[in-house]
């Protein structure tokens, strides 16, 4: 079986020893995506909307240049480390999925790194006919 380690520029580079994802079989394993822009900085994004929505453009990234999108998700694993904070999340992780909806769960966390509010982990299907830029 051939792994591939996908590595795009329009989302945040690795900052440990991990892939941004892997593809294998016709699957894509997309590593946990936290609220980083790609300039290389760990600065986060004011706010929880930001944040989500930063997490959830960086996801998005890394499965184009995987050769996929987030319309060939199965399954998503979104921690959060507030849970007050989960509705206004989940309405934003609506808006940005749409339908349907793929499997999810939800991890309510004490501390994120960086001191991030959300971090986003996800599997997909492999999407034919996707052009990549990487």
């Amino acid at each position: 079986m051939l792994i591939e380690h996908i590595l795009t520029k329009k989302a945040p580079l690795p900052r440990g020893h991990y892939s941004q994802a892997t593809r294998a079989n016709g699957f894509v394993f997309v590593s946990g995506q936290l609220p980083l822009t790609v300039d290389g900085s760990a600065v986060l994004p004011e706010g929880l909307d930001a944040q989500v929505l930063q997490a959830l453009s960086n996801l998005r990234e890394v499965l184009v240049a995987a050769g996929t999108t987030v319309q060939r998700l199965l399954s998503v694993q979104i921690y959060v480390s507030d849970i007050e904070n989960w509705p206004r999340v989940n309405d934003l992780y609506r808006e940005f999925i749409g339908d349907p909806a793929p499997a999810r769960t939800v991890v309510p966390c004490a501390r994120l790194h960086y001191g991030a509010q959300v971090e986003i982990s996800a599997i997909a299907l492999c999407g034919p006919g996707v052009q990549t830029d990487d």
